[in-house]
């Protein structure tokens, strides 16, 4: 005899699988910022304002007393965007928890920052400040955009699927910031033959960044649910006068959580290490080893298409083996890339190609699944919140890795001692990895205890 349930069909997966592909896109949209803007065009470009606007690359800027070459003045702005992320954000993720229409939060900021990303078309000849206005603030509602899609996750997927998730989105943010990539350097390095001078093809090209992530934000926004604050601890006062109070509350107790504060000190040293690797890269390929900029772009468009695959890889190692141990490959792998670039031979394209193919692989992969795997360590009711400390501690250390280059590099006139000291951060980032009690750790969050940890 067959039996028929009285009640209606569970659509609840169904629901969360369509919530889950909307969330893909917005990796998809803000990528093209990271790549197009903040990796390939921005800094090249605002330096060429900055030397028009004191007389050629010999001139200096006096600033608070301090005279500061044309070049220089690009790496202080980006200090200050992540100094301002780093104050902004916390309590940011405190207001973020107690709304419920998170989509719009998150719709909102990343307006936010496509349009000041936008106003850097604007800057032309000499007027560097413009553009300086446009990528301070550019990052950091990047930054904060980020916070609130962070926060989604945990509301969107299970405990089980998290880290397939987290993955999948990663990797659709690779290929769209590849493939915009892609056609803006198509061009800006074809700009001759279709009739546009240098300086306009990288302006359109940092345009069309902005524009992409504004418009496939829209995707997010209308297609995600909203999702009511849950377990907010009651604090007095106006929503922003609650996320103050609420943010003194959670560094209270912070201190419950102590498994999430291993891994958020973790984190802090390994991607360092992973940025620093990122941004001095392309110096590296060019100065130390003498790649032309043709063999530089290239690699920049390769590592981008494999990071895609790469972090779906991760995202099933994970699910085999759990997110903790897959990170941990991931750093071991990251200590081998630097030691290769030790004594990679000058000159050899197949070899640094070799190189970057490898960073792809392991690039998407170790910032998608540590991602998913915070997001089981943090309590329910305060996602955002977590996440903007996950955020702003790593955009407030983010010099660590970078200073440690520039010193070896000052000490030893190389790039190789530079690039390899790099693995002191991977290192004691693994170390304190394993350090985490995975299982102790969400049984602390009160979150359930995934098949694989």
């Amino acid at each position: 005899m067959s039996h028929v349930d009285s009640g209606i069909a569970n659509l609840a997966p169904l629901e969360q699988a369509r919530e889950q592909k909307a969330w893909y896109w917005y990796d998809w949209a803000n990528s093209a910022y990271t790549t197009t803007i903040g990796t390939v065009f921005f800094g090249p470009y605002f330096i060429n304002l900055a030397e028009n606007a004191v007389g050629g690359e010999d001139g200096r800027f006096e600033v608070a007393g301090f005279s500061l070459p044309p070049d220089s003045l690009f790496f202080w702005l980006i200090t200050l965007s992540t100094i301002l992320s780093a104050l902004v954000l916390p309590p940011l993720g405190a207001y973020a928890d107690r709304v419920a229409n998170k989509k719009r939060l998150l719709a909102i900021l990343a307006w936010t920052g496509s349009f000041f990303a936008a106003l850097i078309f604007f800057a032309t000849g000499d007027n560097w400040l413009l553009a300086a206005v446009g990528i301070v603030l550019g990052n950091l509602f990047f930054g904060a955009a980020g916070v609130v899609n962070d926060s989604i996750l945990p509301l969107i997927s299970d405990e089980d699927d998290r880290d397939r998730v987290s993955s999948r989105g990663w990797a659709f943010g690779y290929l769209g910031g590849g493939l915009l990539l892609v056609l803006n350097l198509g061009v800006y390095l074809g700009h001759e033959a279709i009739g546009l001078d240098e300086g306009l093809a990288a302006r359109l090209c940092m345009l069309s960044a902005a524009v992409w992530w504004a418009g496939f934000t829209f995707i997010p926004y209308l297609r995600l649910n909203d999702h009511p604050p849950v377990e907010v601890a009651h604090v007095e006062g106006n929503a922003l006068r609650r996320s103050f109070g609420q943010l003194a509350e959670t560094l209270r107790d912070m201190r419950k959580y102590p498994m999430a504060l291993t891994f958020l000190i973790a984190y802090l040293f390994f991607n360092d290490g992973i940025q620093t690797v990122i941004a001095s890269a392309s110096v590296f390929g060019a100065e130390e080893l003498g790649h032309s900029q043709t063999v530089l772009i290239a690699t920049i468009l390769m590592v981008q298409f494999v990071a895609f695959g790469g972090a779906l890889v991760f995202g099933r190692l994970a699910g085999r083996l759990g997110a903790k141990r897959t990170i941990l490959i991931g750093l071991v792998i990251w200590m081998v890339i630097v030691t290769v670039g030790l004594v990679i031979p000058a000159g050899n394209v197949p070899f640094f190609l070799a190189l970057g193919a490898a960073i792809g692989v392991v690039l998407g992969g170790t910032q998608a699944l540590a991602r998913s795997y915070f997001s089981l360590l943090i309590p329910r009711g305060k996602e955002a919140e977590y996440f903007s400390f996950y955020h702003a501690m790593d955009r407030g250390t983010s010099w660590f890795g970078t200073a440690t280059f520039g010193i070896v590099l000052a000490v030893t006139d190389s790039y190789r001692p530079a690039i390899f000291a790099l693995i002191a951060f991977f290192v004691i980032g693994g170390l304190l990895l394993t350090r985490v009690d995975t299982e102790r750790g969400i049984r602390e969050a009160g979150n359930d205890v995934p098949r694989v940890i």
